[in-house]
């Protein structure tokens, strides 16, 4: 089982089967946000610079609380790294390459 979203790029992005098992044996809390994580991938609220040339798409799920789906991205092909939720995010400190329109 792999799904395919599209980054804010237009670049399509797998979540494989071994992906999402990774994913939910290590944040058990993302257990049944399987498709908000690809939802976060496709219309996120910002997209921030990782590690390593990683891109985070984020979206702001309560005040200070964001979903951050990590994922790689090259010209024709991505994938999905992991994903979370978190509070430690301050975009002020964060190099923001994609901001959704408001």
């Amino acid at each position: 089982m792999t799904d395919i979203a599209f980054s804010v790029n237009k670049v399509p992005v797998r979540l494989t089967a071994e992906r999402w098992k990774h994913i939910v044996e290590n944040h058990d809390d993302l257990a049944g946000y399987y498709d908000t994580v690809l939802k976060t991938l496709e219309d996120p609220d910002y997209v921030i610079k990782g590690y390593r040339d990683a891109l985070i798409a984020l979206e702001e799920v309560s005040e200070s609380k964001y979903l951050a789906v990590v994922y790689k991205e090259f010209i024709d092909d991505g994938f999905i790294i992991t994903a979370y939720f978190t509070r430690k995010i301050k975009l002020e400190d964060e190099e923001i390459v994609w901001k959704k329109k408001s």
